[in-house]
């Protein structure tokens, strides 16, 4: 089992900045595949970036790329996203997630942290 606490989310203003950290205990943390998630109100809960397992490789959403920077820190047993250039449109609840590497669903979520960007 792996267990996840997202923090670091609130309220910031458009062009603003915050980092959100993902702590995991548990499991060894550097088996994992770690994504991060979010999810607004009324809509689906979309992806948005992930790191691998050895923090060589990270994707990220289209609509959060330039601006959005996954890492991980695997002496700290934590993941961060630092987001950059916040948009109005990226207010959602942040989770984050994992999943061994050859797994493509995540077997593992956090509770999830509120980010609220205002205009």
């Amino acid at each position: 089992q792996v267990q996840l606490a997202e923090s670091g989310g609130g309220l910031v203003q458009a062009g603003g900045s915050l980092r959100l950290s993902c702590a995991a205990s548990g499991r060894t943390f550097s088996s994992y595949v770690m994504g991060w998630f979010r999810q607004a109100p009324g809509r689906e809960r979309e992806f948005v970036a992930r790191i691998s397992w050895t923090g060589l490789y990270t994707y990220y959403a289209e609509s959060v790329k330039g601006r959005f920077t996954i890492s991980r820190d695997g002496a700290k047993n934590t993941a961060y996203l630092q987001m950059n250039n916040l948009k109005p449109e990226d207010t959602a609840v942040y989770y984050c997630a994992a999943r061994l590497d050859f797994k493509t669903e995540y077997d593992y979520w956090g509770q999830g942290t509120q980010v609220t960007v205002s205009s």
